[in-house]
Order: structure tokens, then C-alpha cells, then sequence
């Protein structure tokens, strides 16, 4: 694979996860990720540093696999979660994307990434922003998913709740 092919399969990846995160299309979303996928959103130790190990120091999101975030979106679904009563509308912005370590079955990138959210219960937008951390892995059914998602919250100082749609 070319770098510019490998650079439109990533673009194209993280583009549609972001329009399916918009639309609420949870089932094809998760269909982006792997059954073995982790999805991390670090906390920030200081102004230069985030915590590195998820299973023991603070992190705002962890889920080490793809359940977690099945179980999180059964919450929303069965209106049990009151942080997502009513659910932000959210638009998603992905750009600067960088294929890093090119394997065949398995790519490493960056992005970066903004959120416009619009939070109906208080009637107030918010902007979140950061970097994408992304292994893509070829499926046996040759069709390319998450693997592993960290994304690093630049802004973290957050005016409501923050979840996976929200990043």
C-alpha cells in the first residue's frame, strides 16, 4: 500500500467513525471497532504529561474491550444513563492525519480532532479538542477496524459529562 493509499484508508476510517458518532448510529459505529479494541481516554498528570497505565493510575475513559463500550451504549439505549438525558448533538472534525508505523495488516496514526457539542439540557455548546492515538488491524474478513483508540483531551477541564461521543 502506497503512503497516500494508506493515508486515505485511515482518513476514511476515522471520517466515517466521526459521522457515524454524529448521526448516533451506534451499531454501525461500533462496527468500526475490533471485539479485542481498547479505547482510553488518559488523565493529565501535569501540563506535559498524561498517566500511562490504565490499570493504575486515573483515566476518564477506559474500556479494554469492545464490550465496555457495548455496555455504555445499552445505557443510552434503555434511557439509564442521566448523562446522556437528553443526548449532546455533536459534530466531529478530524484532520492532520498521519499514518506512523505501516505494517500489513496493521497501521499505527495520528490525528488531530475537534467536537462541537450542544448540550440541549443547559442550552450551551462546548468545544472539545485533541489528538487521536489509532492502531488499525485488517480483519480476517479484510475489513480494516479500531483496534486500539487513545485520545488525549488537550482541553480538559470539562463543563459537563464527558463520553465517548463527546471525543
Amino acid at each position: 500500500m502506497t503512503d497516500a493509499a494508506t493515508t486515505a484508508l485511515c482518513a476514511e476510517l476515522l471520517y466515517r467513525e466521526g459521522l457515524l458518532l454524529d448521526r448516533q448510529d451506534w451499531d454501525a459505529w461500533l462496527d468500526l471497532y475490533t471485539e479485542d479494541a481498547e479505547f482510553w481516554i488518559p488523565a493529565w498528570i501535569d501540563e506535559h504529561r498524561t498517566t500511562s497505565d490504565p490499570d493504575r493510575e486515573i483515566s476518564l475513559i477506559y474500556h479494554d474491550s469492545r464490550v465496555g463500550l457495548e455496555e455504555r451504549i445499552l445505557r443510552i439505549r434503555t434511557r439509564k444513563s442521566v448523562t446522556a438525558l437528553p443526548l449532546p448533538r455533536t459534530v466531529h472534525m478530524v484532520t492532520n492525519i498521519l499514518p506512523l508505523r505501516i505494517a500489513e495488516d496493521s497501521i499505527e496514526s495520528t490525528a488531530s480532532w475537534t467536537v462541537h457539542d450542544y448540550d440541549p439540557r443547559v442550552g450551551k455548546p462546548h468545544l472539545y479538542f485533541g489528538r487521536y492515538e489509532h492502531q488499525l488491524r485488517r480483519e480476517a474478513d479484510g475489513i480494516w477496524r479500531i483496534a486500539r483508540k487513545k485520545v488525549l483531551l488537550v482541553n480538559d477541564m470539562i463543563p459537563t459529562a464527558l463520553d465517548f461521543y463527546s471525543v
